[in-house]
């Protein structure tokens, strides 16, 4: 049961992940459509879709199996690696919960963000995976 657990938590990661790394590139290429345009339009469907069709599922289930990991007793806290984890995955629960308010936004045409600004936000997902990784795989603390 347990590998099962694991097996369903690691695709859910890497579906929200997936998404993670997506969507704000669309707000890169979105923030530079002319608002009202055809192209500022089929941005708002991407986003939505992928927004509500695969990162929120995706981060439902990526919790959900973490969680049950966590309640068989997979997890030794006594340690620093999960702990590092933690606050990685929330901080990453936190980005998205902020990648929702910039789709709002944008589905208002009220996004006052530049271009530049969606290009770094691009790269903050990839920095908390890359904690996330090396706790859970090389375990250094």
């Amino acid at each position: 049961m347990l590998e099962w657990i694991k097996a369903l938590h690691v695709i859910s990661v890497i579906a929200w992940m997936a998404g993670m790394l997506y969507l704000p590139r669309l707000f890169v290429y979105h923030s530079v459509a002319e608002i009202g345009s055809d192209k500022s339009e089929t941005f708002k469907v991407m986003e939505r879709r992928l927004y509500r069709g695969i990162i929120t599922p995706a981060m439902i289930a990526t919790w959900f199996f973490g969680l049950a990991m966590v309640a068989h007793g997979v997890v030794d806290w006594s340690q620093g690696w999960p702990w590092v984890k933690a606050v990685a995955v929330i901080a990453l629960s936190g980005i998205h919960g902020m990648l929702g308010s910039y789709l709002r936004a944008f589905r208002e045409d009220r996004n006052t963000k530049p271009q530049r600004f969606f290009r770094i936000i691009n790269e903050v997902p990839t920095v908390l995976m890359v904690i996330i990784v090396i706790a859970v795989i090389a375990r250094p603390f």
